[in-house]
């Protein structure tokens, strides 16, 4: 399921043009976006000619406190129009224009691009550059998840469990700043507010059912089972009662000592289950995870890029065993393991089924947020390594994404997601002031020069 989102819809007319055929297109238009799931549509009644056209359906998108508005030119337009509606609402804007319908005795009946045009030189040189645009009698559907992304970060609240991993001072933030950029709130737990947390004894007991459908359990002990069974309770019942959106875990050194297995297996199963947990504190690799979960992803994997191979354009994307146990390649046996932290690791082993993926960082680097991106396919790879890894050959050449990575100093986890979502990502970085990092580029800007828009998707 795609987070929820409210955006409104307004079209816009002139009477100069063939506004009636307008009208008839924007009828279409209500009862295509109708179809459209996990998203509520505020539309307009009428078309708006005039400023004071603009009161009642302003007054109704505001009270919808929608996410994002689509400003249909219907036709070419008074210039006065998308103006007020930014100046009165609070929300990203798509400047969406229609194709020319077929010449009538010479006459052009909708003028609708010149429409977006004039939108976009007004806003753009009044200090608003978070608007999008397309051009199609369908809405942009890559716009809509870009909104789907801000709405959910910007009301997410996430916690942190005790502080990021030793040394790991990659991943610092400024949570205020955070607050500024995106919305995300962030609260701080300590780790026995976990191991304190109380569980019921009969969901542990279908827990441990559970675990043995889902794992060779053959290396870990009967104790260590109880253990995860139980922790997978306690963090879901936590977040739960916490309404987090997202939760990052100081998963080592102290929690295997303190609790006697390390949160890898328990994490991995309840990421499945779609919730978003990330490993060494990384609230901003969360950030990342929820960006992808917020289109409707299957759950993401917080992974290192860990090896990589010059000559065959790949990397091995690994983690020490907290991968989404959901996206296991079929093939390979899935396992719990405790081979590290002193026999109290306890780990989930497999390897990542093969398909299309992206991976994502969203970070803050000298007082600049910004996303990297970057696609590739996903191999599965035989079981070699204990933990949870797939290999990814990537569109770039290898050593222009490592070069990136390296250059930029992007943190050493990122957001693997199954699928070709980076539009989306990329609208949301542009509405949102973010740079984009990528092999091509190292920014976005290239991609700012260039217009158009892909084919629209359902």
């Amino acid at each position: 399921m795609k987070h929820p989102v409210t955006i409104g819809v307004i079209m816009l007319a002139r009477n100069t043009f063939d506004f009636e055929a307008a009208r008839g297109l924007y009828a279409d238009i209500k009862k295509n976006l109708a179809a459209i799931p996990d998203a509520t549509f505020v539309c307009a009644d009428d078309l708006v000619f005039e400023v004071p056209d603009l009161d009642e359906p302003i007054d109704k998108i505001n009270k919808a406190n929608v996410d994002g508005i689509a400003i249909i030119s219907g036709t070419f337009h008074l210039g006065h129009l998308a103006l007020e509606i930014a100046k009165r609402t609070n929300a990203p804007l798509l400047l969406w224009g229609l194709p020319e319908l077929p010449y009538n005795g010479g006459k052009i009946r909708l003028n609708s691009v010149c429409g977006v045009n004039l939108n976009a030189s007004n806003l753009y040189k009044a200090g608003r550059d978070d608007f999008h645009y397309c051009i199609s009698n369908d809405i942009d559907m890559d716009w809509v998840d870009a909104v789907r992304i801000r709405a959910k970060l910007k009301n997410a609240k996430i916690g942190i469990l005790g502080f990021r991993a030793h040394g790991f001072f990659n991943l610092a933030f400024d949570e205020l700043t955070l607050y500024k950029e995106i919305g995300v709130l962030i609260d701080h737990y300590e780790l026995t507010d976990i191991w304190n947390q109380p569980v019921d004894d009969a969901a542990v007991e279908a827990r441990k059912k559970q675990i043995a459908g889902l794992f060779d359990l053959s290396g870990v002990s009967g104790e260590q089972v109880q253990r995860v069974a139980e922790l997978c309770e306690r963090f879901k019942a936590f977040m739960d009662r916490q309404g987090l959106a997202g939760l990052a875990v100081r998963c080592w050194p102290e929690f295997a000592a303190g609790y006697g297995v390390s949160p890898c297996a328990a994490m991995s199963i309840l990421q499945s289950e779609g919730y978003v947990i990330g490993c060494e504190g990384d609230v901003q690799g969360v950030v990342s995870q929820l960006m992808h979960t917020a289109m409707g992803v299957e759950q993401p994997f917080l992974a290192d890029l860990s090896q990589v191979n010059f000559e065959t354009d790949s990397a091995l994307m690994w983690h020490c065993g907290v991968a989404p146990c959901g996206l296991g390649d079929q093939c390979c046996v899935r396992s719990l393991d405790s081979y590290y932290a002193g026999g109290r690791g306890v780990t989930a082993d497999f390897v990542l089924k093969s398909g299309k993926v992206n991976v994502l960082r969203m970070d803050f680097a000298r007082g600049k947020s910004r996303l990297f991106i970057e696609c590739g396919d996903a191999i599965s790879v035989p079981k070699e390594l204990k933990g949870t890894y797939v290999k990814v050959v990537f569109d770039k050449p290898m050593r222009e994404v490592l070069d990136t990575v390296v250059r930029n100093g992007i943190a050493h986890h990122v957001s693997l997601a199954y699928g070709e979502n980076v539009r989306p990502l990329e609208i949301y970085a542009r509405m949102s002031g973010m740079d984009v990092k990528d092999a091509s580029n190292g920014n976005q800007e290239a991609r700012r020069q260039v217009g158009g828009n892909p084919p629209p998707r359902h």
